[in-house]
């Protein structure tokens, strides 16, 4: 496995672009603007960063604690909301309009990441992070009863498609989008972490229609666990450990490849640049790069 780490990752040194955030997280590459757009979460605003001349700007504030972002088959910007439990989406003229923001009359919890699949639908998580404090959101009760995954048809429908999670987290698509990775988050609490719950990644089979069907664990993240993920076109998966300092890479057959060590607590990460071969890392206070050996999906 050494060998096929480097030459996914031939020079595993991370070049800092940027410090000075509460906590990173949702980084997504714009290739029309040929930028990176991150949330700050705990300072409710969102960042971009400009390739081109390297210089970073507020790109919204507030942004009622915007957590996890991805573009939509339009290349249209949707954001995940803590603040007002709801996803969104960025219109042309810089607009926002709801994606969802009910299921069945009630409030989300605080939808935290989401993904977008080629059919037009939206696909994103719902843990508890946004309402069980106010340092990422409001602090407030459950409407929900329970932290769920939930899929906005193209003609807006909303489905609840996944029940089976203690904190749903991390999402992504494999490249051919014939598997749906989902990452459990359950041992992270606010300011502590109990490795009796869950803190793995499952799989499930897609079929043609969008279904769900074989749940799986994919990995458990041993002494950490699973926040943000990413994907190149080969279906290596990219996890982000919040609590390791590293994101683990593995194939997907689920061998663990080896891990990119972070100075920081690692929440997300994303591919981009003009070959989307960088890998643009959110990790607390600051956005790194770094250089890869493949390409993201």
């Amino acid at each position: 496995m050494q060998d096929k780490f480097s030459k996914l990752i031939p020079n595993n040194n991370l070049i800092k672009l940027y410090s000075g955030t509460m906590w990173a997280e949702g980084p997504v590459w714009i290739n029309n603007l040929s930028s990176l757009v991150w949330s700050d979460v705990r300072s409710n605003k969102m960042l971009i960063y400009n390739s081109t001349n390297g210089l970073v700007s507020t790109f919204r504030s507030p942004s009622n604690f915007n957590n996890g972002n991805c573009l939509d088959n339009e290349q249209m910007l949707i954001s995940c909301q803590h603040e007002n439990r709801r996803v969104v989406r960025q219109e042309n003229d810089g607009n926002l309009t709801i994606v969802a923001d009910k299921f069945e009359g009630k409030m989300f919890n605080s939808p935290n990441d989401v993904t977008a699949k080629s059919d037009g639908s939206i696909w994103f998580t719902d843990p508890p992070y946004g309402i069980l404090t106010n340092e990422e959101g409001k602090k407030s009760e459950s409407e929900m009863g329970g932290n769920y995954v939930y899929k906005v048809t193209k003609n807006g429908s909303i489905l609840k498609v996944l029940d089976s999670f203690d904190k749903p987290n991390g999402i992504v698509f494999s490249p051919d989008e014939k598997y749906l990775y989902v990452a459990d988050s359950g041992a992270a609490e606010p300011g502590n972490i109990d490795f009796n719950k869950p803190h793995h990644v499952k799989r499930y089979d897609v079929d043609m229609s969008g279904n769900l069907s074989d749940e799986i664990i994919f990995c458990e993240i041993e002494e950490g666990f699973p926040d943000g993920m990413a994907v190149d076109v080969d279906g290596n998966l990219f996890i982000c450990d919040p609590h390791g300092q590293k994101i683990h890479v593995y194939d997907d057959h689920g061998n663990l490849i080896g891990n990119i060590n972070v100075p920081e607590r690692v929440a997300n990460c994303a591919f981009g640049g003009e070959n989307n071969s960088l890998l643009y890392i959110t990790a607390s206070t600051s956005l790194y790069l770094l250089e890869t050996g493949t390409i993201g999906k």
